[in-house]
């Protein structure tokens, strides 16, 4: 399923339960600043209510001249610590099963090859992929990513369609947040289109994109995908996907 919106109108997971995520981060943040603190020989002593960001602006402090070296650490830790303690705390998983998990995640989103690099030397775009591979390694039934495809090229585009198929293949909910209509499109099944908080549209990608719904696409600051538009000036109906769309001018042409 995917859902989508003006920004704003409660499309977005960011939304109701973030206080308590924040309050989870810290206390492994923490962790991560002390322990590269003492791998550069610092000691730093932290009380649990401290917040992560003072630990850290204290860490760099006293070890101003490595300064790059620290912050590629810490990068590197937070990742470490992110999916070996936070998620098998709450989902009970073995050390053995997160590694595979891990392991596989990567496979599926493209990045085995830079498995061992600092994030940092990876560009924005795989960037984003090692945070679909993140979530994917927790093996959680339901899947929810916010813009997938945000800053993608047509490649990365249809790994994280590929990577939404799989996971659906595999028996897993994805539920997406997005703007990209012809991603949503062309990839989910079920839509739900928000407006300041309330669903305006919920239907299959046929009806939300079909042209009778487009005025109150247009009050969210949706426009339908190309091809369903392309459709409808030609009078094919509904075509929301290219797939669609060059059916329908086969059907034409046959009849």
């Amino acid at each position: 399923m995917a859902t989508n919106g003006r920004n704003g109108n409660g499309s977005s997971p960011n939304g109701k339960g973030r206080k308590k995520q924040t309050e989870e981060i810290p206390v492994a943040g923490q962790r991560v600043a002390v322990n590269a603190g003492t791998r550069f020989g610092v000691g730093m002593p932290v009380e649990r209510s401290e917040n992560f960001g003072n630990v850290v602006r204290r860490l760099l402090r006293r070890l101003r001249p490595e300064r790059p070296r620290v912050i590629a650490v810490l990068v590197l830790a937070v990742i470490s610590v992110t999916m070996t303690v936070i998620g098998p705390r709450i989902l009970g998983h073995s050390k053995e099963r997160v590694v595979a998990s891990v392991a596989e995640a990567l496979e599926l989103v493209g990045l085995t090859d830079v498995a061992d690099q600092n994030p940092y030397d990876v560009g924005y775009s795989r960037r984003k992929l090692l945070a679909l591979a993140s979530v994917v390694a927790m093996e959680t039934p339901v899947v929810v990513l916010d813009e997938p495809t945000t800053g993608q090229d047509a490649r990365g585009v249809r790994r994280v369609a590929t990577l939404v198929e799989t996971l659906v293949t595999a028996g897993r909910t994805v539920i997406a947040v997005s703007h990209d209509m012809r991603f949503v499109a062309e990839t989910f099944e079920r839509v739900v289109v928000m407006q300041r908080g309330r669903v305006a549209l919920d239907g299959s990608v046929s009806e939300v994109f079909a042209e009778a719904a487009w005025p109150t696409l247009a009050s969210t600051f949706i426009e339908p995908p190309v091809a369903a538009r392309i459709g409808a000036r030609l009078g094919l109906g509904s075509t929301p996907t290219e797939r669609a769309f060059v059916d329908a001018m086969a059907a034409r042409g046959g009849s």
